[in-house]
């Protein structure tokens, strides 16, 4: 019998039977679906090797015998070419519940714990959860490449464009990681373009840079931050992570756990006296262990407090000069390298260089890497004097 309107409407499930197939007699393995609560739904019945398949696609009352017959035609078809449309529409109806909080967790557990340094993993987990937490509940399978490049545009208003640059590696990431395991089929991070153009790692900034920047870092938090930055040499999240437990003001030092550095190494930074000066200009907060910050973790609000501190420098030099050009693009990660330069041009040694930015390569590679945190306790201090010396020098010299 070939289904049409009129035969359809003629079936009747047999008496005390719960279903029954009735198969169209031109289009093999197209049927109808009768069960004993009255649905009716359109099936396509297959073979694959030596399995018989059988998948459903649409009811009777939503699909008009014509449109189920092409639709059926197509399921046989992608049969032919070797396909398996059971199986396909398993996975949909899986991806369909599969959201990208699901892939994140999946993705955290099962490769970015055993693969990622814990300083790494720490960043990689804050920014999935909080730059893409917009999409946790949308379907991966469901995120396009549209969608990504307008909560990259939103991040980048948020928290600025090179934050908006690391959140975009970190999902893509994170897509690819899924591919790989079959949660979805393409990374719609693919395509969309950086926020910022990466500033080059090796600016070293000048004397006037420095003293521009420590004359308009400001009073607040940040500006402590940016000044504690040159003068310790040591990265952006271990000083905005501070603790006051970690301060030695007694024996004048700054000791660094081993979680808290990126090469997982206890760490010992002498305290000059304009940074003692610094951290005792900080106000206490009742029993907060944190230096810095308002909330419960450290300081955050970088990419606003930069623009500002960039906006003060820019407008003092207007104020001198008219047509004075603004001050070359710079990243705070700028002030360690430039320590770094700087003090081996004041003559501190290479190994002690290295030592004062806890390094572990060249001189400390092998055998002087395993010292404790105290190698080379006495040679630091004098670096880092003679550092904070020649900043205060910059300061004053400019005083009228």
């Amino acid at each position: 019998m070939r289904l049409t309107k009129p035969s359809i409407n003629a079936l009747k499930l047999a008496e005390g039977k719960a279903e029954s197939i009735v198969f169209d007699s031109v289009l093999p393995g197209f049927g109808i679906r009768l069960r004993a609560g009255g649905k009716r739904t359109w099936i396509a019945q297959y073979r694959i090797g030596t399995k018989q398949r059988r998948v459903s696609f649409g009811s009777v009352e939503t699909m008009d015998p014509d449109e189920a017959r092409r639709r059926a035609r197509d399921i046989m078809a992608k049969v032919q070419l070797g396909g398996d449309p059971q199986v396909d529409k398993q996975r949909t109806r899986a991806q369909a519940h599969e959201t990208l909080a699901d892939c994140i967790g999946k993705y955290l557990h099962n490769y970015a714990e055993r693969n990622l340094s814990p300083r790494t993993l720490a960043e990689v987990r804050r920014s999935l959860n909080k730059h893409w937490r917009p999409l946790h509940q949308t379907g991966i399978h469901q995120i396009g490449r549209a969608m990504v490049a307008g909560r990259l545009g939103e991040i980048a208003e948020e928290s600025g464009p090179f934050a908006a640059n690391r959140a975009r590696a970190y999902l893509s990431g994170l897509f690819s990681w899924a591919v790989e395991q079959g949660l979805t089929d393409e990374n719609p991070v693919s395509g969309t373009g950086r926020l910022a153009k990466e500033i080059s790692r090796d600016r070293v900034l000048s004397d006037e840079e420095l003293r521009l920047i420590w004359e308009h870092s400001g009073a607040g938090q940040y500006g402590l931050i940016v000044k504690l930055l040159l003068l310790t040499g040591q990265r952006r999240e271990e000083v905005a992570g501070m603790q006051w437990d970690e301060l030695d003001f007694t024996s004048e030092s700054w000791l660094m756990d081993a979680s808290r550095t990126k090469n997982s190494r206890k760490h010992s930074v002498p305290l000059s006296p304009l940074v003692l000066e610094l951290l005792a200009s900080i106000p206490p907060r009742g029993d907060r262990a944190l230096c810095f910050g308002t909330r419960v973790g450290p300081f955050s609000g970088w990419s606003k407090a930069k623009t500002t501190l960039d906006q003060r420098i820019n407008a003092a030099l207007r104020s001198t000069n008219p047509k004075a050009k603004p001050l070359a693009p710079w990243r705070l990660h700028d002030l360690r390298r430039t320590a770094a330069t700087r003090m081996a041009d004041l003559g501190v040694q290479p190994h002690v260089v290295e030592a004062v930015l806890n390094h572990v390569s060249g001189h400390k590679a092998g055998i002087a890497g395993v010292y404790n945190h105290a190698a080379y306790a006495a040679e630091k201090r004098a670096a880092l004097l003679l550092w904070s010396e020649h900043i205060s020098q910059l300061c004053r010299a400019h005083k009228p």
